[in-house]
């Protein structure tokens, strides 16, 4: 397998619609095409996994076989690990180390999830109760976790591999049989997780890959009357569209993983040179384009304009370039259309009188890349630039004076994704985090992560978590049952 024959294979791929370009960000030329799949695929692809759901043929197995092939992906993974990592890089504009440590990361979602396939249980209790019926009676009571039956897994262009196996592992866990569609920039990685199924002993039809656009394939996949369960990372406004969906078809569950514009609260008593260092990496990693970015950093008065002045040095100290590029540390836009959506925000900012105290600009050269922008003097009550998600290596940064104002200005918007809290004392740390609005609060570190905790939303960021234990129960239904003794 080599990222020349999955750029064969993408061409081949069946489809009905329009053909769909893959673009290289870096160089904004074209590296190969394929057909949008459209509702035909979907039907078709439903229609596989629904076959094995009702024939038993992956949920019924042994949870230790199931245990086995969900390990072997995993190895598979690591064998196969140069080629996911190239492709990454060049499908999503990642540096090259940075697609390695993702490419090592999913495979470890395999074997996190491995490990509970044998431990899906329910509960079991002697129960003595009249019920409704008046009449005394001694119950045996016990609840049973069933996978949902076909499952569709919608995946964000930001991280193809990340979470396709955040969401594939889980899947395959709980005993689900599955639609997976990647975004239709970066569909090239799930290729290779289609040969690796195979090879690691998936049944045929259990895991069924369709390709295409969001509101074409994507679309068919939630509106699909026999998907019973969809789980979607990308837009606030494309989750909106899918509750419709689901209203509007079968009341399938949906769990969703939306947008972000994570406050990051610095006060004065920080190790302020590591603030500024995790908070720079944190804002600009990935050129700005990860939910969790955290783009609105709040500072206490004191320190502001040294933190300004470290951030705008650390923001001009990355250097941008394509993956193969030497040194290079952030990458391009994914698109056209989101470095044209960035710059507009830029532009909005230019005409509110914002302060850009670094970037601001499109580099000079081909590629879709925006320098690293740091923005002061934003009014937050009506600036853009300070609500809303831009996906871009952008960041507002305020002052504030009290501990109440920070926390308000950090509470102040329609996300609660992610949260982080520079601060050297404990009880002001654990006292803000309870008071922030957000799924997942950091103290005095920031983009940690790992594979047994919980991750989600608040608010307009999302429905439900991924990861850990509650990962693996959102595809998974409660049956209770009674019985007379």
């Amino acid at each position: 397998m080599s990222v020349q024959s999955v750029l064969e294979e993408i061409r081949e791929r069946p489809g009905s619609g329009e053909v769909i370009p893959i673009i290289d960000p870096a160089t904004e030329e074209q590296i190969t095409e394929f057909t949008d799949g459209g509702a035909e695929a979907v039907d078709a692809a439903v229609a596989r996994a629904k076959a094995t759901a009702d024939s038993g043929v992956w949920k019924d197995l042994a949870a230790s076989k199931k245990a086995k092939i969900l390990w072997r992906i995993a190895d598979l993974i690591d064998e196969n690990a140069a080629v996911l990592a190239g492709l990454e890089s060049l499908n999503a504009g990642i540096p090259e180390f940075q697609a390695q440590t993702i490419v090592e990361v999913g495979s470890e979602w395999f074997r996190y999830y491995a490990g509970w396939c044998t431990k899906l249980d329910g509960i079991a209790h002697d129960v003595a109760t009249t019920g409704l019926t008046g009449v005394e009676s001694r119950l045996h009571a016990y609840s049973l976790k069933e996978p949902y039956g076909v499952v569709g897994l919608i995946f964000p262009w930001n991280g193809p591999v990340f979470n396709y196996c955040a969401k594939l592992a889980p899947a395959l866990a709980a005993g689900c049989s599955s639609i997976v569609k990647p975004a239709e920039e970066t569909p090239l990685s799930a290729l290779v997780f289609d040969r690796i199924l195979a090879e690691a002993g998936i049944p045929d039809g259990v895991v069924n890959l369709v390709t295409g656009y969001g509101h074409t394939t994507g679309a068919a996949i939630t509106a699909h009357p026999d998907v019973e369960k969809v789980a979607f990372t990308g837009s606030t406004e494309v989750g909106r569209a899918i509750v419709h969906a689901s209203a509007d078809s079968n009341l399938n569950k949906i769990t969703l993983e939306l947008g972000g514009k994570s406050p990051v609260l610095i006060f004065d008593d920080a190790d302020i040179d590591t603030a500024i260092m995790y908070a720079g990496i944190g804002t600009f990693v990935h050129s700005g384009q990860a939910c969790v970015c955290g783009s609105r950093i709040l500072v206490q008065r004191s320190v502001f304009d040294r933190v300004v002045a470290g951030l705008a040095q650390f923001g001009d100290s990355l250097q941008l370039g394509g993956p193969k590029d030497e040194g290079s540390m952030i990458g391009p836009l994914i698109s056209k259309k989101q470095l044209n959506r960035v710059l507009g925000f830029l532009d909005d900012g230019k005409s509110d009188g914002v302060e850009y105290v670094t970037g601001g600009q499109r580099l000079d050269r081909p590629g879709y890349f925006v320098r690293p922008t740091v923005v002061t003097n934003v009014d937050p009550a009506t600036s853009r630039l300070f609500k809303e998600e831009i996906f871009g290596p952008v960041v507002t940064v305020l002052p504030f004076d009290t501990e109440e104002e920070a926390v308000a200005l950090a509470n102040d918007s329609t996300y609660g994704l992610a949260a982080t809290v520079y601060t050297k004392d404990l009880g002001r740390a654990h006292r803000v985090a309870k008071r922030l609005q957000a799924g997942t609060v950091s103290l005095n570190c920031q983009l940690v992560f790992d594979h047994s905790m919980p991750f989600g939303g608040y608010k307009q960021s999302g429905w439900g978590f991924e990861s850990g234990r509650a990962g693996i129960e959102t595809y998974l239904q409660t049956k209770f049952v009674w019985a007379q003794m």
